[in-house]
């Protein structure tokens, strides 16, 4: 999948799956301007078909993997 990162605009949160109402980790922005959200589950299913319409794809499923930061007292 080509990844692009548009720092401007970080998906959050409140940004759902258009297929499953899930947290959306990929943004698909198309040529008409619009754009659809995917969790990564969706966003591997339709890989094939979402790169034959993608004008640029946002993958942030890398956030899934991340080790989350460990706080100062965290001993466990």
């Amino acid at each position: 999948m080509t990844t692009v990162l548009t720092p401007a605009s970080p998906l959050t949160a409140a940004d759902r799956c258009d297929r499953c109402g899930a947290q959306a980790y990929l943004r698909v922005v198309l040529a008409s301007g619009g754009d659809l959200l995917f969790c990564a589950h969706h966003g591997r299913k339709f890989e094939p078909e979402l790169k034959k319409i993608a004008v640029e794809i946002q993958d942030e499923t890398d956030r899934l993997t991340d080790a989350p930061a460990r706080t100062v007292g965290d001993e466990h």
